[in-house]
């Protein structure tokens, strides 16, 4: 069946059984039914970017950036006994003042210069209807997996969406497509078709594996060096949650392990990851705590993280020279596996309930070798029962050749630096 005829046919049954959220039984009885669950979301986001006048960007839409987007999941499970289906399909249209400017690291250069395709994944599951100039739409299915659910198994087949790691804001433990730590919309990260499995042992312990099968972008095979294979033991010892990660990623050797505890009100995370990437050994790291408490009659929750990345920068040095000379973290930028030029970070992140459906969060992102920063502010409403607002001002600061402020480009007194940017989204659940 041909992508858009497996999309179409996903959408015809999502509108066939009319969106309901109530399980449907089948009339042979309750022990041999099938129960159906539907439901989706519409979302509509705007971004606003100011660019500045020493910035590469003004060649593109002047001292500004827009981008509109709407996006339609419509989402269908059903479960049989011990088996179960899931599958989400996405109609998404974008308009970009940047889109398709950036080739490879379109998404680290500004998020709004591509819109996401099938070319590494196993299946291309992506339709596009249009892409043209600052116009792109497009269907696809981001999520579409069979499982088995046993005593003490797992096993699901097909495009879903796997995280590991114990970090908040930087998460080198989560190598399967990770969130960049300033996302603002984190309710779903995008799928790989892969296959998942867990066992869940007596003393609460479990083991995961998985495989994620992948192409080469050249050759547009699937090749054993752009897949992953990966398993994560999560134990307890005592009131500490533990993670042991050995995994065969692009090609190479990961290790890493992480852990949590309850220790004087707070709790403390960390991991710490090791690739061999075949010059040698690289360690990432992450560590800190979040704590939650009471005051001035509002709930607060917080935390603290201190980021280690690798393969970053030493020394701050973004020239264009220099990033050439490190292709290892040129790969993880363009792979989406990176988001951050240096080595050294420290994220800072509050939020504060003003009412049960009102939240204030204020997070810092510190590049501690500059220094600059990313300074955001991000506010969630839950204006009605199914209708939430979400939105963010991000403020970068910092001197121009720094991360945040703005790195150096090959054209003399130019940078790769954007201004202010706004953020708002609508979302309707049904």
């Amino acid at each position: 069946m041909r992508t858009s005829q497996l999309i179409a046919a996903c959408m015809l049954l999502l509108a066939a059984h009319g969106l309901c959220d109530t399980p449907v039984e089948s009339p042979a009885g309750r022990d041999s039914a099938t129960e159906w669950d539907f439901g989706g979301h519409g979302k509509f986001r705007y971004l606003y970017t100011g660019i500045p006048g020493d910035s590469v960007l003004q060649a593109v839409n002047g001292d500004r950036l827009q981008d509109q987007t709407m996006e339609f999941r419509l989402k269908a499970a059903a479960r049989r006994g011990r088996l179960d289906f899931k599958a989400h399909g996405q109609f998404i249209t974008v308009h970009s003042d940047a889109l398709g400017g950036f080739g490879d690291f379109a998404g680290i250069v500004y998020p709004g210069a591509d819109i996401i395709n099938d070319d590494r994944r196993w299946f291309n599951l992506t339709h596009e209807l249009h892409n043209e100039d600052k116009n792109a739409t497009l269907l696809r299915l981001d999520r579409i997996s069979v499982g088995f659910t046993g005593e003490k198994t797992v096993i699901r087949f097909g495009r879903q969406a796997l995280s590991w790691g114990n970090g908040l804001l930087f998460t080198p433990m989560d190598i399967l497509n990770p969130f960049d730590p300033a996302s603002v919309d984190k309710e779903y990260k995008s799928g790989d078709d892969m296959l998942y499995g867990q066992y869940l042992f007596n003393n609460g312990n479990d083991l995961q594996a998985t495989a994620v099968v992948r192409r080469n972008l050249v050759t547009g095979n699937v090749e054993r060096d752009q897949s992953s294979f990966a398993a994560k033991f999560h134990g307890f010892r005592g009131s500490v949650e533990y993670d042991l990660l050995l995994a065969q990623h692009y090609g190479e050797t990961v290790a890493g392990v992480g852990m949590s505890a309850d220790i004087g009100g707070a709790v403390w995370r960390g991991d710490l990851v090791w690739n061999d990437t075949g010059q040698g050994g690289v360690y990432s790291g992450v560590a800190g705590a979040s704590y939650s408490w009471v005051a001035g009659g509002h709930n607060w929750t917080g935390f603290l993280e201190y980021y280690y990345n690798g393969f970053g920068q030493a020394g701050g040095d973004y020239s264009p020279a220099a990033l050439v000379g490190n292709p290892e973290l040129l790969q993880r930028l363009a792979r989406g596996e990176l988001f951050n030029l240096g080595r050294h970070y420290l994220g800072v992140s509050a939020t504060l309930e003003v009412t049960p459906l009102f939240n204030l969060s204020p997070n810092v992102f510190i590049n501690l070798t500059d220094p600059s920063a990313l300074a955001q502010v991000v506010l969630s409403y839950d204006w009605k029962q199914d209708l939430q607002v979400l939105s963010a001002l991000n403020i970068p600061l910092g001197p121009n050749g720094s991360e945040y402020g703005g790195v150096e480009t090959d054209q003399p007194d130019l940078f790769l630096s954007t201004g202010a940017t706004f953020f708002v989204q609508l979302a309707w659940y049904f």
